[in-house]
């Protein structure tokens, strides 16, 4: 007899696959102890945000990058706790509103602003 039956693992996210990240089984491969600390520039603004979510270096990345997209973001830095709140920090030339902030968190992966 033959058993051609396949196994799909999915995961929530917060979630933890089978390499360590919580991120839903990203494959980045990075363990959720990694972190990243951008070099702040001189800016006008620095808002620091809480945010639920974040598990690993690629969620780090994803962050970031989806924050620099908004206009006037000079820097973000991101305090990485996994399986907590996060710490990011933003340099702007001017205040973001809560909602830009909401809305990029949520393209970069469903993450949620405390």
């Amino acid at each position: 007899m033959t058993n051609n039956s396949s196994t799909t693992q999915s995961l929530q996210l917060g979630e933890r696959s089978g390499h360590g990240c919580g991120c839903g089984g990203c494959g980045c491969g990075t363990g959720a102890e990694s972190s990243t600390a951008e070099t702040a520039t001189t800016s006008a603004n620095t808002q620091t945000f809480e945010v639920a979510g974040m598990t690993c270096g690629h969620c780090t990345s994803a962050v970031t990058q989806e924050l620099r997209a908004l206009d006037g973001v000079n820097d973000v830095e991101v305090d990485l706790v996994p399986d907590g709140s996060s710490r990011v920090t933003v340099h702007t030339d001017a205040p973001l509103s809560g909602d830009d902030v909401a809305a990029a968190l949520d393209e970069a992966g469903g993450y949620r602003l405390l």
